[in-house]
């Protein structure tokens, strides 16, 4: 029924965060999905989905374009009449889709939820997308799905359906009863709570430029890897929740990040000197360039950068610091951590509010490339 199949036998994944070969993702993928068919209206569908997903792997060009060709063919082959085949044919189409906004764009803003809505207009196929897209990443590998980023999926869904049956799109974030309590306090708070084999730092602070890098640096000298972050603005406080793992050793108590944190919004710890000194004595290691993308069109209330670059210590800090010197405001950022590499994506507005002018949105890119393309350079 299949042998669209062989050519994906033993076929090596170009992705390192993947653990198994194609066919082997894509069958585990399968067993993943069948612990999800109770959230669906069509279980079969959601199966059949996780099974083909990749199917246009191993054979050149974009795999979801050579997929959706495929399961167009194949689909009606199992028997799926022509409305059921456009439904596999969407889900190929927009497996990543679900994954690639919640973490890399605001959920706060409405032209997300609104992109998504207009992508996915079926309430039962994002549904089904949803589903696909956890069973997915966990058949991927163990760094690829988590709690958070289950929440904001789920969130992600929850505002799409919201919109659909013409509600609110932004229903207030969830935060934990003593973030709400810190958030309406006046001095700068750090909290550390278990997450999983991770932990999870909230900081609380009042607004200021400069916030997030300092937050970045100060993790990175206690050599905590960033595996997630996001902001958000509470009035004229901001709070900011990290997942973190510790390269070497154990996660420092919460009040040796604070009294850091505080110094180095004072300007008495110097996290350039620090940080510069310290990547000096590491050894650089050969990766693909980084790039810099200002996403058009993604949002109607600030311009969006996204950083794609191998992951190093201090990168965030780096970015974070560059954004900050160009006089521009990080309003939203979304840090994502998968396997080698990251994507960081940044809301920036002018200092009047607002998008960013052309020349200036430019002028950044550049900027912030040059940062991350000197930071490469071996010492010398």
């Amino acid at each position: 029924l299949i042998p669209e199949w062989q050519v994906l036998r033993c076929a090596a994944q170009r992705n390192p965060i993947h653990m198994f070969t194609v066919d082997r993702h894509l069958v585990e993928a399968a067993i993943w999905a069948s612990a999800l068919t109770r959230r669906v209206r069509r279980p079969d569908l959601l199966l059949i989905g996780a099974l083909v997903h990749d199917i246009g792997k191993a054979r050149g060009g974009d795999h979801t374009e050579v997929g959706m060709v495929l399961v167009a063919e194949i689909a009606p082959r199992l028997g799926f009449d022509e409305a059921d085949c456009a439904v596999l044919v969407d889900l190929v189409r927009h497996h990543l889709l679900l994954p690639e906004v919640a973490t890399r764009r605001d959920l706060d803003d409405p032209a997300t939820i609104e992109m998504v809505a207009a992508a996915v207009p079926d309430p039962d196929t994002l549904d089904l997308l949803a589903a696909l897209t956890e069973a997915d990443s966990l058949a991927t590998g163990p760094s690829v799905w988590s709690e958070w980023k289950g929440r904001l999926i789920d969130t992600l869904v929850e505002r799409v359906h919201s919109l659909a049956r013409g509600g609110a799109t932004l229903p207030t974030p969830a935060l934990t009863d003593e973030q709400r309590a810190l958030a309406r306090g006046s001095g700068l708070e750090v909290l550390l709570e278990a997450d999983g084999p991770a932990t999870r730092i909230t900081v609380l602070s009042p607004d200021r430029v400069g916030l997030l890098a300092a937050t970045a640096g100060v993790l990175s000298l206690h050599r905590l890897g960033v595996r997630s972050a996001q902001t958000e603005t509470l009035g004229d406080r901001v709070v900011s929740v990290w997942t973190v793992l510790p390269t070497y050793g154990d996660v420092p108590a919460a009040d040796r990040v604070r009294d850091d944190l505080r110094r180095a919004l004072e300007g008495s710890l110097d996290l350039a000197e620090l940080l510069g000194r310290r990547d000096s004595d590491q050894r650089s290691v050969p990766a693909a360039a980084p790039d810099v993308l200002v996403v058009p069109g993604a949002s109607a209330r600030a311009s969006v950068l996204e950083v794609r670059a191998h992951d190093a210590p201090g990168l965030l800090y780096r970015v974070a610091s560059t954004i900050s010197a160009a006089g521009v405001d990080i309003t939203a950022a979304l840090v994502s951590t998968l396997g080698s590499e990251v994507v960081d994506v940044f809301y920036v507005q002018s200092p009047e509010g607002g998008l960013l002018a052309h020349d200036v949105a430019v002028d950044l890119r550049r900027a912030v490339l040059d940062a991350l393309t000197s930071s490469r350079a071996p010492a010398g």
